[in-house]
């Protein structure tokens, strides 16, 4: 009975709920952090680098996408998540067409993935859900985005539920099923967009 007590216990804690946060503070400058993929939804040159920056949440790197394309990101691709939450610090700094920041999650691929964002230029939050190569929006809603200064962009995702928060406030909480299953998480970015990025955090339910 004990061994079994044990057994059980030991299925349960590799079972049980995890977080991890990633700071980009061990990469190289001017590299593409180890374990993490960049490419881009569209067409585009999309540039994920390690840069220092004095202003950087946790000191003294940040990631800082300064290419240019259709919908540039970068992802974490060794993991699969199905429920839990993503969350990351940005920091929208440059940008005549867009100054976005985003979250991916339950990423299959370049072309299918959910993404949550915040815009310095338009002021609002928006949810999308990218399939095929197109971004459909599922719901936006105004919000004051300020340029040059750190957000905090957080989902939390469970099932078909959904929920979008920036700086510590929910701005949109729905259901949609559009993409199911276990994907991974990474980061997002618009058009000519160039965002810092730290304090990149992710973990289950």
């Amino acid at each position: 009975m004990k061994e079994a007590c044990i057994a059980a216990a030991t299925i349960f804690a590799t079972s049980a709920a995890f977080a991890e946060t990633i700071n980009f503070d061990s990469d190289a400058p001017g590299s593409l952090p180890s374990a993490w993929r960049q490419g881009v939804t569209g067409k585009g040159s999309p540039r994920w680098t390690i840069r220092a920056d004095p202003s950087a949440p946790s000191k003294p790197n940040v990631l800082e996408q300064s290419g240019s394309g259709t919908f540039p990101w970068c992802v974490l691709a060794s993991t699969t998540l199905e429920n839990g939450f993503v969350e990351a610090r940005f920091k929208p700094l440059a940008g005549k067409e867009d100054q976005a920041g985003g979250v991916i999650w339950r990423w299959k691929d370049g072309d299918n993935y959910y993404v949550a964002r915040a815009n310095a230029l338009e002021n609002n939050v928006s949810l999308y859900h990218t399939t095929n190569g197109r971004r459909i929006t599922i719901k936006y809603v105004d919000a004051p985005v300020p340029g040059n200064v750190w957000h905090t962009l957080r989902v939390e995702f469970s099932g078909r539920r959904i929920k979008v928060a920036l700086d510590g406030k929910s701005y949109i909480e729905l259901e949609d099923s559009h993409i199911a299953g276990t994907g991974a998480v990474g980061l997002w970015t618009k058009a000519d967009s160039v965002t810092a990025f730290d304090d990149f955090s992710y973990g289950s339910k």
